[in-house]
């Protein structure tokens, strides 16, 4: 293997060992802990270890979680209902809303009952505004965490050709605009792209985040590339991995890549909601 690791693992612990710091120093201001609160709706068991991660890694920084557990049977508004309580709450820094979500609730819905303020997870159409203006606002999580690697790492984005294989709400759409405003050149490519290979062959610099294990050869990838595989399924990413290590510059490990980070990003944006809400900019 040629390329160098964009190791999520290390970068994300060295974020929640700073987060601790920073929120005994912020609970001392403000008399307060951060408040994390988690919607989950029904009994996916995925979506349940995920968020019994996030619930941990909480803890272990000291924000303090609060998880609603909703019926698979709720309806939209029920759901709704829920988060608007949330937003409500003066006492809630940070709102999660766990997707999947059954397929009889509207996720859109749902994600814009969140005060924007609280939307620590950018999944609302105002974060995606904030995102692509470079204004105040959150980041989506996932693409936020690829974006510290970026950054940790030193990698240029400026003037790069970027490709993004995925257009999800919470993942592909927010990381263009993330990109795109760091001024690299970004195409959008999914399940209807013609000729994906062509496209990605041409890249400078590769995320993955479609879903689909194996969608991308490893050896499609460029000589030099950066390649940042957000994708995980069966354990395994959207990137063949062991041929794409030989041709990549950089490379993220699944697991240890991607997914770490996007834990460390919800909870720094969690504390960083707690400070603006207290005045402490």
């Amino acid at each position: 293997m040629s390329a160098q690791i964009l190791d999520g693992n290390a970068t994300a612990k060295a974020i929640l060992n700073d987060l601790i710091a920073e929120v005994s120093r912020l609970s001392e201001q403000t008399g307060k802990r951060p408040v994390l609160a988690t919607v989950i709706v029904g009994d996916d068991p995925a979506s349940h270890t995920y968020v019994k991660m996030k619930v941990n890694r909480c803890r272990k920084v000291g924000i303090e979680p609060r998880q609603i557990t909703l019926p698979a049977e709720s309806s939209t508004e029920q759901v709704v209902s829920e988060v608007r309580k949330l937003s409500e709450d003066d006492s809630v820094d940070g709102i999660l809303v766990q997707h999947p979500a059954p397929a009889q609730v509207d996720e859109k819905q749902v994600f814009e009952a969140i005060d924007p303020d609280k939307d620590v997870d950018g999944v609302t159409a105002g974060s995606l505004a904030a995102m692509a203006f470079k204004e105040q606002g959150f980041r989506s999580a996932t693409p936020g965490g690829i974006m510290r690697l970026f950054e940790e790492y030193g990698i240029e984005l400026a003037g790069r050709h970027t490709i993004v294989v995925g257009r999800s709400r919470i993942l592909g759409i927010p990381m263009g605009l993330l990109l795109l405003a760091e001024n690299a050149t970004v195409t959008y490519c999914h399940s209807k792209t013609v000729d994906l290979k062509d496209h990605v062959s041409q890249a400078d610099i590769v995320v993955a985040a479609a879903g689909q294990p194996g969608l991308i050869a490893g050896d499609w990838i460029k000589t030099g590339a950066v390649v940042a595989d957000a994708g995980y399924a069966d354990n395994a990413g959207d990137v063949e991995f062991d041929v794409a290590a030989d041709r990549a510059a950089w490379i993220t490990p699944v697991p240890g890549g991607v997914g770490p980070m996007t834990i460390a990003c919800l909870l720094e944006q969690t504390v960083e909601s707690h400070r603006r809400r207290h005045g402490l900019d």
